[in-house]
């Protein structure tokens, strides 16, 4: 077995690029960016009225003049006017162009407007209040947004602005999530005594949505012969394969000697965890099967094959898959999550441990609450977490008050 740590390694350094693709900008939420985002104009790009009242020459104000004569209205989105009289003023309006000839926005708290003229009510003006001038923001070409950001609506927004109806972003892996056993039935179906619900394998596909991966998936009984020819078939089309059981010791457990079979190189089986110790981790490419070259030359399948139990395969995609798919598209993932245990905890074997918690922020700090289950095989107790304290392999005493590394999945 290996340590956490070195299975991490491992697959950080399989890592893969699945190249770039032009989307339109509004399905870009959640994709990381693949260009650099620049300003197409000074923002704002013209002299901008931030305030809804009246613009008036501040000279004008100066020598005494607190009543004006309303020349017009200047209306956003409409052409600039100009100021005729530097003794009247311009009624103007939030996001319009500043008229010509004034220099000052009074907002119309500040003005009492009758018989066609504006009064002030106020001897606190300044000059050049209330104009957001033009390139205060950002200068034409000045850099908006940088190269593998991941698009949130804020980005979203810069994007629209600048005219970007597409946009470059990672391209996403082609993945196939595969369930093995005869025990497993589909979730519309009602079981026998001796069967369950085929659930990892959805579980599998929400947590990869997280992500914006639309995967496929499929379920193939346990038959040797059949979970060969499937597979073969995957590794072809797919550039990742994720595996929920048929990786342990049992019988009917017919994964890895399959997988080494059809040329697909392990990196390692087995990790110094709990749970998920079964864990196998592999990949295969550029390749051959039966003597045929597979696609350019550069393909490449990696292969994540997570123990049945569903919480080894939830901590497993959380804990593997998820840094190994952002370093993939671009990011250098590193997790400084972390919570304080709330309570003391004692764990014997001498493996990492995954604690399943339940958080709670308390004046900043995030507390990490001991979540009781009844193993990797309670599915249900998911539901009552949030995250995972990852604790050291090197300690079997936890103290209340120490700080871990927290894996987390329900995000507030």
């Amino acid at each position: 077995m290996i340590t956490v740590e070195k299975a991490l390694e491992i697959i950080l350094a399989e890592s893969q690029d699945f190249g770039v693709e032009k989307i339109p900008f509004m399905e870009s939420l959640g994709r990381v960016l693949k260009e650099h985002i620049g300003a197409d104009r000074d923002f704002p790009p013209f002299d901008r009225v931030s305030m809804d009242g009246i613009a008036i020459d501040y000279d004008t104000y100066k020598k005494g003049d607190i009543t004006f004569p309303i020349e017009s209205i200047q209306a956003a989105g409409a052409e600039q006017l100009s100021l005729k009289s530097q003794q009247n003023c311009i009624e103007v309006m939030t996001g319009a162009v500043v008229p010509k000839n004034v220099d000052t926005v009074i907002p119309y708290e500040l003005v009492e407007i009758k018989d066609g003229k504006a009064e002030l009510s106020t001897d606190t003006i300044k000059q050049g209040q209330n104009i957001h001038r033009k390139g205060l923001d950002r200068k034409q070409d000045d850099l908006l947004i940088k190269q593998n950001t991941i698009i949130s609506s804020a980005e979203i927004g810069v994007l629209a602005t600048v005219g970007k109806a597409t946009v470059k972003v990672a391209k996403q892996p082609k993945v196939m999530i595969v369930s093995t056993g005869d025990e497993l039935i589909e979730v519309d179906k009602i079981p026998l005594n001796h069967q369950i619900r085929r659930s990892n394998v959805y579980m599998l596909v929400a947590l990869l949505q997280e992500l914006k991966i639309q995967a496929d998936t499929a379920h193939i009984n346990d038959d040797k012969a059949i979970l060969k020819q499937k597979i073969e078939g995957y590794l072809l089309d797919y550039d990742v394969l994720l595996f929920s059981g048929a990786v342990s010791k049992g019988k009917f457990d017919f994964l890895p000697e399959i997988l080494e079979e059809l040329g697909v190189k392990k990196q390692f089986h087995k990790v110094k965890q709990r749970p998920g110790k079964p864990f196998w981790f592999g990949a295969i490419g550029p390749f051959r099967i039966n003597d045929m070259k597979i696609g350019n030359g550069n393909h490449k399948t990696t292969i994540f094959a997570f123990p049945g139990n569903p919480v080894s395969t939830f901590v497993g995609c959380l804990k593997y898959f998820y840094p190994w798919f952002r370093k993939s598209i671009g990011i250098q993932y590193v997790n400084e999550d972390h919570a304080i245990l709330s309570e003391d905890f004692t764990f014997q074997p001498a493996l990492t441990y995954f604690l399943q918690v339940r958080l709670q922020n308390e004046n900043g700090r995030i507390i990490g609450t001991p979540v009781k289950g009844k193993g990797s095989g309670d599915l249900a107790n998911l539901a009552d977490a949030d995250g995972f304290l990852e604790l050291p392999a090197d300690k079997t005493e936890f103290r209340k008050g120490e700080t871990f590394p927290l894996i987390r999945y329900r995000q507030y």
